[in-house]
């Protein structure tokens, strides 16, 4: 269902829309995929929507979720709830760590936490349900082993990103979603659709975030624009360009990782990008001054992660070639 598909002059260019009609059909031929949403120059330029989706349904976006923790945790800390990237986590888990006093656990900071290089063992993948199943993911995750060293390679982990949210709560005196509410959702007009909890209350900070298609797009161009949406500052354009270098490298992808944000060059160009399981993406390409959303079902997704391939083939053969053609009409 393409609900939307012109050029960003208005008018109807019949080379551009075969060429978007094109990037659709390309996208419908991916069995996972949901959604498709392109914009460029802050105008959407198309939007469709497949196997009977809807643009009102908020979609899971899965860990997703991670990059609008590291969002929060930037938010946070310009706002004065969170000292520094630099603040040991101690200072948030003081109780835990009374319990079980580690000298070395003790020096893991809220930068290892949004760069993954805190060192533990994972709590993703294999160790996902057993996290999940247990009876307090923050011990649970603090109570893993070091795996790597602090601030060495990248030890991907939803827990890790769980104590990011946890600390936004403790710093500011409000849940994660109240917070996020206040400073980041609200402003934008952004309705969370649905968020896990863990048992003792705290939002999920890795996982199970619900939001609609659009309001992806909405953060997306956030982004793009410096951290600035309808004339608001929402977010610093010193912490845009610190989530977006490259602290490690994922193990299993070639991709570079910032605060809870990837990357990777797609053809000539650098793609930014928050990622979740199975095909859900916020893709950013500030040359070509372009936001891409994509959202898949989960239902085929394998730890195989098979699904990235066409999604990038798309992006790289079909999507980027068309921004390109787009790109001086701004």
């Amino acid at each position: 269902m393409i609900l939307f598909a012109l050029p960003a002059t208005g008018q109807t260019s019949s080379s551009e829309e075969e060429t978007l009609t094109d990037i659709f059909e390309h996208a419908e031929e991916i069995n996972s995929l949901r959604s498709l949403l392109i914009q460029q120059h802050g105008e959407l330029i198309g939007e469709s929507y497949f196997n009977g989706r809807s643009p009102n349904r908020p979609f899971n976006i899965k860990s997703a979720s991670k990059s609008i923790i590291g969002l929060l945790t930037g938010i946070a800390i310009e706002e004065g709830f969170i000292p520094s990237v630099d603040e040991p986590i101690t200072t948030y888990f003081s109780d835990y760590f009374e319990e079980n006093p580690d000298s070395l656990k003790e020096q893991i900071t809220v930068r290892n936490l949004l760069s993954m290089q805190a060192g533990l063992r994972s709590t993703s993948s294999g160790n996902y349900g057993a996290w999940v199943m247990s009876r307090n993911w923050v011990e649970y995750a603090l109570d893993q082993d070091f795996v790597s060293r602090i601030d060495g390679r990248m030890v991907y982990s939803t827990g890790t990103s769980h104590l990011l949210s946890v600390i936004i709560t403790k710093a500011s005196g409000m849940s994660t979603k109240a917070f996020a509410e206040k400073y980041l959702f609200d402003p934008m007009d952004i309705t969370v659709g649905g968020w896990d909890r863990d048992p003792q209350g705290f939002y999920m900070g890795g996982n199970n975030l619900a939001l609609k298609p659009s309001d992806m797009l909405k953060i997306g161009q956030m982004l793009i624009d410096d951290g600035v949406w309808n004339g608001e500052q929402i977010i610093s354009m010193d912490w845009i360009i610190d989530s977006f270098k490259t602290y490690t490298y994922s193990n299993y992808n070639p991709y570079g990782y910032g605060y809870q944000w990837w990357n990777k060059k797609t053809g000539k160009y650098t793609t930014l990008f928050a990622w979740g399981h199975g095909g859900q993406y916020i893709m950013m390409i500030p040359e070509l001054d372009a936001v891409v959303v994509m959202t898949s079902s989960v239902t085929e997704a394998s730890r195989r992660r098979t699904y990235k391939r066409p999604v990038f083939v798309l992006l790289e053969d079909h999507i980027i070639p068309f921004l390109e053609s787009r790109k001086e009409l701004n």
